[in-house]
This record gives C-alpha cells, sequence and structure tokens, in this order.
C-alpha cells in the first residue's frame, strides 16, 4: 500500500510539473511585474480576461499589455467556459479550469470570490468527509493502544532484534493490538495523499483568474500577499498571517497521538515547531486566496476531530 501511495505521488508530481504550471509574468529584465497599486504579482498564462472599471484592474490590463500579453483574445471571466483554450494538458484541462470555472460562477452567484473560496473548500471537505472521518477515527484508535505498544516495545527493548523469529513475534503482536483497536496503519495515507492536488489545485486556479485580482475579501486584496502588502505599508495583512498559523498549530495539535514516550515527545515537538515555522515563512508570500483556503481547510480539520473526540 505504501509503496503504491509512492508511485501515485511520483507520477502526480510528473502530472503537475510537465502539464502547465502556474508562469510569473517577467518584463524585458526577467523581473516579475507587479500591480503598481496593490504590489501583487501578475500570472503570465492567465486563463480570462481581466474586467472591471476599478483602478487596480485598468492598472493591471495596462500592465499586461506592456509585457506582450494579449488580454483581448481571452474570454472575459464573466463567460468563461471550461472548454476556453481547448486542450492544455491534463493538469490544466482536468484539474485547473473545472475549479476555475467553479469558483467563478460561485463568486458571481453569492457576489464575494473570497466567500466562494470558503464555501468551495468546505463542500470539498463535506464531499471527503467520509474519508477524513476515517483518518480521525484511525488517530483516536491509536491514543487509545498506544499503552499497549509501548508495552510491546518494552517488552522486547533487550531482546536481538536481528533475528528474523523475534522480528516476527514482535510483527505480530503489534498487529494484534492493531486489530484490537480496529486500526489500520496506512489509513492515514489516503486523505495526506488526496491533499496535495487539492492544494495545488486552488494555488493554480486562484493564481490564474484575473477576477480575483479585482475582488477583495473584507479589506484584503485577493490576489496579494501580505509580503506585497507589507511593502506598500499596509500592516493590517498580518491578521492572515496569524490566522493561517493558528489553524495550523490547532490542527496539528488535536492530531497529537496521547501517551508518546519522551522520545517521541521531543522528535513530535521538533516536527511540529519546523512545521509552524515553515508555514509562517510561506504565509508571507501566499495570496489571501490560497491563505483562505487554508484557514479553511485548517479550522474544518479541527471542528471535524473535535466531533470525533467527543463521539468517540
Amino acid at each position: 500500500m505504501k509503496n503504491k501511495l509512492l508511485k501515485l505521488s511520483v507520477i502526480l508530481v510528473m502530472v503537475i510539473s510537465l502539464t502547465g504550471c502556474t508562469q510569473v509574468l517577467k518584463d524585458k529584465d526577467k523581473k516579475p511585474v507587479v500591480n503598481n497599486i496593490t504590489g501583487q504579482s501578475l500570472t503570465a498564462n492567465i486563463i480570462c480576461k481581466p474586467e472591471g472599471n476599478s483602478k487596480e484592474t485598468k492598472e493591471t490590463i495596462k500592465q499586461y499589455k506592456a509585457n506582450g500579453v494579449d488580454v483581448d483574445k481571452l474570454p472575459k471571466c464573466s463567460e468563461f467556459k471550461i472548454t476556453d483554450g481547448g486542450y492544455e494538458g491534463i493538469w490544466t484541462t482536468v484539474f485547473i479550469k473545472p475549479l476555475a470555472w467553479f469558483i467563478i460562477k460561485v463568486g458571481e452567484l453569492i457576489k464575494s470570490y473570497g466567500l466562494a473560496v470558503i464555501l468551495i473548500t468546505i463542500l470539498i471537505r463535506l464531499i471527503l468527509y467520509p474519508i477524513t472521518k476515517k483518518t480521525a477515527v484511525q488517530s483516536e484508535n491509536m491514543k487509545k493502544a498506544q499503552p499497549a505498544l509501548q508495552n510491546i516495545e518494552k517488552k522486547y527493548k533487550n531482546k536481538n532484534m536481528n533475528d528474523q523469529a523475534v522480528m516476527m513475534q514482535k510483527s505480530q503482536e503489534m498487529m494484534n493490538v492493531y486489530k484490537e483497536y480496529n486500526i489500520n496503519p496506512m489509513s492515514g495515507c489516503l486523505f495526506s495523499f488526496l491533499q496535495i492536488p487539492l492544494f495545488f489545485a486552488f494555488y493554480e486556479s486562484l493564481s490564474r483568474i484575473p477576477a480575483l485580482f479585482e475582488d477583495k475579501f473584507l479589506i484584503f486584496h485577493l490576489g496579494t500577499s501580505p509580503m506585497a502588502a507589507f511593502s506598500k505599508g499596509n500592516f493590517a495583512y498580518v491578521i492572515i498571517i496569524v490566522l493561517v498559523i493558528a489553524a495550523t498549530y490547532f490542527s496539528i495539535k488535536l492530531n497529537k497521538t496521547a501517551a508518546m514516550s519522551e522520545e517521541q515527545e521531543k522528535q513530535m515537538k521538533m516536527m511540529t515547531n519546523m512545521m509552524i515555522i515553515f508555514i509562517s515563512i510561506a504565509s508571507l508570500s501566499v495570496s489571501v486566496g490560497i491563505a483562505l483556503y487554508w484557514i479553511t481547510n485548517s479550522t474544518f480539520t479541527i471542528v471535524q476531530n473535535l466531533i470525533v473526540k467527543k463521539e468517540k
């Protein structure tokens, strides 16, 4: 099972890397082009034409045309269809365009692209709920099984683990514990595998919809990153960073396995700290649209785990 997931992961990475990822718009000096008003980086291979009368949109169109992108040949975002542009590789055609179209249509319906991202994220998590709930239940079962598993580790601590018979006996005892507590050691990998294409699909879709450049969620430009906002003197975007870090921290904390050994506790703490540091750095450069997806997704995980804990 583990080998199959590894092979599928490799195939997925190849599909993503070879079939049309987001490209940053660059000027003649090979420097990234940014909107002079919002400070956001512009995407070269957008899938629809920016539309609207805001000064941000006018500046975006001006910069696209100045750097060789004929936006007039593209369909308007409000008129975008999944089939526009023809076949552009598996990743773009099967994943990016349908999700982008869905985000646009929901955004137009409720008059908010930011809220559309939140609602679509929740909808996807509800569809995946049977899978993600099993993962959460497995985590709770693993916590209950920890004392028994630790007893097995103590039992075989001073035995010769190079002896195949001893290894087989230990493995059998551990499998008996897994069976007793209804644990499938590999069940938690499935949702982790699904998370990868979901995140990149949202990232690609949001990066290639200019309509998001024109919209705000509350006081935040959806296409602007906190770092870009800071460069313009707008430090309110620190709220986005705080929410991303908080949602990540509590979603990890609720997945913590109980009754771990001292060594496991140290390793878990180190991994958690590294994860938080990584997410903190990454949150500076991702757009608010992507941050909304991450915050919503992590919050859904927190609520789900609380529900499972209560049921167990």
